[in-house]
């Protein structure tokens, strides 16, 4: 580590940000997540900052000069304006690094809970659409597969393709939030951009794989196997059962499945591309 590096400490939940000033100085927003309405830009200790940890270096690949950077976390010294969303630690020592206020840990936690709620309202919703589109209305076995039949219809093929229309919103939703939290920035490392780019294109492959996963499921889980009739109202239903429900629930877990199998996929793939980089 060097002067004007940006480093960080793990406290479990979270990393803790800071600006290297001096060989054993700090430069930080202080306080922990109990007491942060007395949070200041501060200088200390090294020892102090770490509070028992390990440092890591944040590494960059573009950022402003050494004394610039240093220039600027001396020049907020004092300031008690943090904010956990909009100006936290990782926001100040980004700020100093880049001139932009960042902070990977919020995007990534207001992107996956975003994601999330997006998944769940969407399967949620794809329920509501199989009830009312089918000309046998409702949800029950009849009412549940005129109305996959229906949407699937709409693009030329039949209660399977429905499921699969279904679960696009889904996907969609998930995608976007994985590209939020695997977006590119050009201030970082180039095996860094590398293997976010790997994750966000894997999202896409994971959501594809994961609806001829959920059809495998479907094909094989009931007392009738195959995709026949009989065979997806069994399969539904055995799937929905595992989770305390029926066809219905079965139609839900089936279709927010994929959203599911792309953020695991897209994220496992940026993962492993930068364990194959360190």
């Amino acid at each position: 580590m060097r002067r004007g590096d940006h480093i960080k400490v793990n406290r479990g939940i979270y990393s803790h940000h800071g600006i290297l000033v001096g060989a054993n100085e700090v430069i930080h927003y202080t306080g922990e997540l109990a007491s942060k309405e007395n949070a200041v830009v501060r200088l200390d200790p090294l020892d102090r900052f770490l509070s028992g940890g390990t440092p890591e270096l944040v590494q960059y690949g573009m950022c402003l000069s050494d004394d610039e950077v240093v220039c600027r976390a001396r020049s907020r010294m004092g300031e008690n304006l943090y904010d956990l969303f909009e100006n936290n630690c990782e926001h100040f020592a980004r700020w100093c690094k880049t001139g932009e206020r960042q902070s990977e840990q919020v995007r990534d936690a207001t992107s996956s809970t975003a994601g999330t709620v997006g998944v769940g309202a969407a399967a949620a919703g794809s329920v509501g659409v199989v009830s009312a589109t089918g000309v046998v209305a409702g949800l029950s076995g009849a009412g549940i597969m005129s109305g996959l039949g229906a949407v699937g219809g709409a693009v030329g093929a039949g209660a399977i393709g429905g499921l699969g229309v279904l679960a696009a919103a889904p996907i969609a939703v998930t995608s976007i939030a994985m590209n939020q939290v695997l977006r590119d920035d050009p201030s970082l490392p180039e095996d860094e951009r590398e293997a976010r780019k790997t994750g966000r294109t894997a999202t896409v492959i994971g959501g594809v794989t994961g609806v001829g996963g959920s059809v495998a499921a479907i094909s094989v889980a009931g007392t009738v196997s195959g995709l026949s009739a009989a065979g997806i109202t069994s399969g539904l239903a055995a799937i929905g059962g595992t989770v305390g429900g029926g066809m219905v629930a079965g139609v839900a877990v089936t279709v927010a499945a994929p959203a599911a199998a792309a953020a695991a996929i897209g994220y496992g793939a940026y993962r492993f591309i930068k364990w194959l980089k360190d």
